[in-house]
């Protein structure tokens, strides 16, 4: 079984259109928590208040750091998706911290992010434009077919 962790962007459905494009496959996927206030406030949910909202990001930061290393770190395969209009430099971490682990990364990306992510390109071994070509790269890697 391919263990695929999905990180980046979470504003659209790209996570559900990688997941329904590879039924069948032997894959399963992981990913951070994507309800965005949920996110957030899950440091001072869990581990109490906090009066300054640097110090309640902190905390949020931190504890979702946990999930994705281990998400990551458990992964044969992580995905970064770089979202259209939101910058996401947790996405840049997760990338570099799978590189660093020898992880196959793939990056989800725009063509007119070529240059401002080059760095992050350079480390994946695919770069995709469309979840449906992410979902073909692990068909590929598990079956060894070609789509069409």
């Amino acid at each position: 079984m391919l263990k695929v962790y999905l990180s980046g962007e979470i504003h659209t459905d790209w996570r559900e259109r990688i997941k329904e494009g590879a039924k069948g496959l032997d894959v399963t996927f992981s990913s951070p928590v994507t309800d965005h206030a949920a996110s957030d406030d899950c440091g001072v949910a869990i581990l109490g208040p906090e009066d300054s909202k640097v110090w309640h990001d902190h905390k949020g930061a931190k504890l979702n750091a946990i999930r994705t290393r281990r998400g990551i770190e458990q992964a044969d395969v992580v995905v970064v998706r770089f979202g259209e209009k939101y910058k996401q430099w947790n996405a840049a971490f997760d990338a570099g911290y799978a590189a660093a682990l020898g992880k196959s990364l793939i990056v989800l990306s725009l063509p007119d992010q070529q240059h401002a992510l080059k760095e992050v390109h350079a480390a994946a071994l695919a770069v995709a434009e469309e979840p449906e070509q992410v979902v073909q790269v692990l068909r590929y890697v598990l079956t060894g077919t070609l789509p069409g």
